[in-house]
């Protein structure tokens, strides 16, 4: 590879996400067999594309640039047998013998090239779409997905992932954003609507460690606040894991924070008997929205039930959480709406409609 296509490759690079160094020689003395402007890439598992020089400097260059990639530095290397340069090295320059038959030396510079955070934005309101539109004036690779449109596949290790669907599908959402382990995984939400998903997601069997890297609710706790600027607080969040180079770990270990754990989400969920009716004409009146907005691109609707808790009318599909009662499965609106269910089936088992 000559310098351009090396460097059409680290574009390629750079657009999949993948950190690397490049290396570019600014000085040569013969006889090395290298050129000046030569180049050449380095990834972080050490593979090299272009060329860089011979036997002796190639495995320094590989080795010095993992390390620039490891701590985000360039370094300006000249290679050369110990007693070449003497006292005429310049400040700043890391001069690194190496052994050679030939007495040719090497200026070497070389640069991380860290690729733009990748931030995968689920869900349609107005907060997702400032907080897409936020990280994108940062230069950041920024997508805005619907959550039926969102897979595990949508994100990777090195994503972060802000599941911001307002309570239409959260738990389907957060449960394939789990699947793909992103860097960060934030839920848009109260603490209590945080303990029902992760209350619900454990009840289906996810794992433990998985649930704990969800924080809830994601963004900086800065108490009741606009939707423009709870995208600034999650947008603030991000970059504050990013700067203190923590994100890869700050996921899982400090989740504490915010999130709820589980088994505590159990007894979170659980409502007060006056507050039924107040849920429940709340809940519909989100749905009746949700409906609205939706109408203009709806599929053609499947069979429908009634959620016996709330008495919303909502498709009978595998989506609206079944749960089957004495021989009759019932649909509802939310796994709040389940959870008050399970809790005293008796009282709401007269509202069902079969299916």
């Amino acid at each position: 590879m000559d310098g351009w296509e090396i460097l059409k490759q680290a574009d390629e690079l750079e657009q999949r996400g993948q950190a690397f160094a490049l290396a570019t020689v600014v000085w040569r003395q013969g006889p090395s067999s290298s050129q000046q402007g030569a180049r050449a890439i380095i990834t972080a598992d050490g593979e090299l594309h272009g060329w860089i020089g011979g036997a002796c400097a190639e495995p320094t260059v590989i080795r010095e640039a993992q390390r620039v990639i490891a701590d985000g530095t360039p370094r300006l290397l000249l290679l050369g047998s110990p007693d070449q340069f003497g006292a005429a090295v310049p400040e700043g320059m890391t001069v690194v013998p190496i052994s050679c038959q030939s007495e040719g030396a090497l200026e070497v510079y070389i640069e991380p090239v860290v690729p733009a955070p990748h931030l995968v934005v689920v869900g349609r309101s107005p907060m997702a779409r400032t907080l897409a539109e936020l990280a994108r004036a940062l230069g950041w690779r920024t997508e805005l997905v619907a959550a039926e449109e969102f897979t595990a596949t949508t994100a990777t290790e090195q994503s972060m992932v802000v599941v911001a669907t307002q309570g239409h599908g959260d738990e389907e959402a957060v449960e394939r954003a789990t699947g793909a382990r992103p860097a960060y995984l934030g839920l848009v939400g109260s603490h209590r609507r945080g303990a029902a998903v992760l209350g619900y997601l454990a009840d289906r069997g996810l794992p433990a460690d998985q649930l704990d890297r969800v924080r809830v609710p994601a963004g900086l706790d800065l108490g009741h606040i606009t939707h423009r600027e709870i995208a600034v607080a999650i947008l603030a969040e991000l970059v504050q894991l990013r700067a203190a180079r923590a994100l890869a770990g700050a996921a899982g270990a400090a989740s504490a924070r915010h999130a709820t754990a589980p088994a505590t989400a159990k007894t979170a969920t659980a409502p007060a008997a006056t507050a039924k009716t107040a849920t429940a004409k709340t809940a519909t009146a989100k749905t009746a929205t949700a409906k609205t907005a939706t109408a203009k691109t709806a599929t053609p609707a499947p069979t429908q039930a009634v959620d016996p808790v709330c008495e919303m009318t909502v498709p009978a599909t595998a989506a609206s959480f079944p749960l089957a009662h004495d021989g009759v499965t019932y649909y509802f609106c939310s796994t709040n709406c389940r959870r008050r269910f399970e809790q005293d089936p008796a009282a709401y088992a007269p509202k069902e409609t079969r299916c």
